[in-house]
């Protein structure tokens, strides 16, 4: 696979693996430890157990294959995420397309915490909502928002946001008892980090 602006790893398309048993564990699960206390976030609060998210992270982390998940848009803007397999430099790259750009931007890095650009609620959910039916990628939208939510920067989310994080949730396999509590962590999370300043124009073409 290539990707345009992108030009290091051996590539691979991931979006098959968003239905495994230890996706979503291995994806999300570190955005809640700093929240917990003494509860630490663990693998059942997605639905699944120890033995499939380590069995998972083997592929998912794997250095000689970086899997990529791509969220094309219908409007042409999409979001690609790359999981970054060097041996000693491990994280996930996010990168926005563009319409009318031949090249991917390479806008946030998750590295055991978040540096870059972010997007805001609404700017995720269009994204999520929206799918090009004719390009290769994710499209079921609890999948599409779930990918990007590390992306969000936004200290004024709307109260609708935890309610359909829950619902991703559920959709893609936590338990529906305790997916509204996980998505609150994450909410929470996510609002109260460093944030990017909107006003100093959106990585977004149009918005």
């Amino acid at each position: 696979m290539l990707i345009k602006g992108y030009d290091c790893g051996p590539l691979v398309a991931g979006e098959s693996l968003v239905a495994r048993p230890g996706f979503w564990s291995n994806y999300l699960m570190a955005i809640c430890v700093d929240l917990t206390g003494h509860q630490n976030p663990v693998p059942e609060w997605f639905g699944d157990d120890g033995a499939d998210v380590d069995a998972l992270s083997e592929i998912l982390f794997d250095p000689e294959r970086w899997p990529v998940f791509r969220l094309p848009a219908a409007d042409g803007t999409g979001v690609v995420v790359v999981y970054r397999n060097l041996v000693g430099d491990y994280g996930i790259d996010y990168l926005l397309t563009h319409p009318g750009r031949s090249h991917a931007q390479q806008i946030a890095t998750w590295e055991g915490g978040f540096s870059g650009t972010g997007l805001t609620w609404n700017q995720l959910v269009r994204i999520a909502d929206n799918p090009a039916p004719a390009a290769e990628g994710v499209e079921d939208s609890a999948a599409r928002i779930l990918l990007a939510l590390p992306l969000l920067s936004d200290m004024h989310c709307p109260e609708s946001a935890q309610a359909r994080l829950g619902a991703a949730l559920a959709a893609t396999g936590a338990p529906r008892a305790t997916a509204p509590d996980t998505a609150g962590l994450l909410v929470t999370h996510l609002m109260g980090r460093a944030h990017h300043d909107h006003s100093w124009g959106s990585p977004l073409s149009g918005t």
